[in-house]
């Protein structure tokens, strides 16, 4: 198993948290995301790379890109 971090810009309140964190945890080969609202921060646990988390979080009308 290994983890993502991604920044995630454009997020502004609870619901963009959740609204991210379901996307995320719909990209196959994901068991599990932790996001955050501050500092706009999300870890991705599973098997998978950043190309379609971030595909995901931008259909959702968020910006995001892997952190480092």
């Amino acid at each position: 198993m290994n983890d993502i971090e991604l920044t995630i810009t454009g997020m502004t309140c609870e619901h963009c948290v959740r609204a991210v964190t379901q996307a995320l945890e719909g990209v196959p080969g994901v068991s599990k995301a932790e996001v955050t609202l501050k500092p706009g921060k999300a870890i991705v646990y599973g098997q998978t790379d950043a190309t379609p988390l971030i595909a995901a979080v931008e259909k959702e009308g968020y910006q995001a890109e892997v952190q480092g």
